[in-house]
């Protein structure tokens, strides 16, 4: 394996660093999206209401502290909002107003921390094909150079076949970790709508509470 890669010339070495960051990244993601979806954000937006259906506002944002996850803090902030202003007795379409601009600016920075590094696996499955090809090209002069070496002083085959290889395995390594990236990150991006989904959701929900009820 190590043989095969060492064919490859220098350009492995851009494509093998790419690949480990590739798969650091891949790593970190699917363990936080792993822990997102273990929540029960249905039951949680439940126990919510119904603690605001109470008129148990410190209850509800207890409900969302003891909840880690991104549907949960953007809950949180707008509970807080609704909390204070609700000290203040203002009036409910005022309420509706701040509470959902407050939860819609804090779900924008949660949505930032749930997609977070995944631009890094964009620029790898791009980057890498492009590597990849370099490495073609790069094996192919070296091929070519070869041919010469050959015409002129009866030798040059091993040059040839070096170059071949190395045109080969780069292109080879290219599209593998460039498919390592992307397909991962087409997962990760599906996970990444259902918790905006679940985000939108949980902010009209509690907007229409707001609405309804104050």
């Amino acid at each position: 394996m190590i043989e095969q890669i060492l064919k490859g010339g220098p350009l492995m070495i851009p494509l093998m660093l790419c690949s480990f960051i590739s798969l650091a990244v891949i790593y970190d993601r699917w363990f936080a999206f792993r822990e997102n979806r273990r929540v029960d954000t249905r039951s949680l937006r439940s126990k919510v209401i119904a603690r605001l259906r109470e008129n148990d506002i410190p209850g509800a944002i207890s409900e969302c502290e003891s909840v880690r996850g991104p549907v949960a803090s953007v809950l949180l902030a707008g509970l807080r909002s609704y909390n204070q202003l609700h000290g203040k007795n203002e009036g409910a379409e005022t309420m509706r107003l701040v509470v959902g601009q407050v939860m819609e600016d804090y779900s924008a920075q949660a949505m930032s921390v749930v997609n977070k590094r995944l631009d890094v696996l964009t620029t790898i499955g791009m980057a890498a094909p492009l590597l990849g090809m370099t490495g073609t090209v790069t094996g192919m002069i070296a091929s070519f150079a070869g041919l010469q070496a050959a015409g002129s002083a009866g030798g040059g085959g091993g040059a040839v076949a070096n170059g071949i290889a190395e045109a080969l395995i780069t292109t080879a390594a290219g599209l593998l970790i460039a498919l390592g990236a992307v397909i991962p990150q087409s997962i990760f991006n599906r996970w990444s709508d259902e918790i905006e989904l679940e985000i939108e959701e949980g902010t009209s929900e509690f907007v229409e509470f707001i609405l309804t009820h104050h």
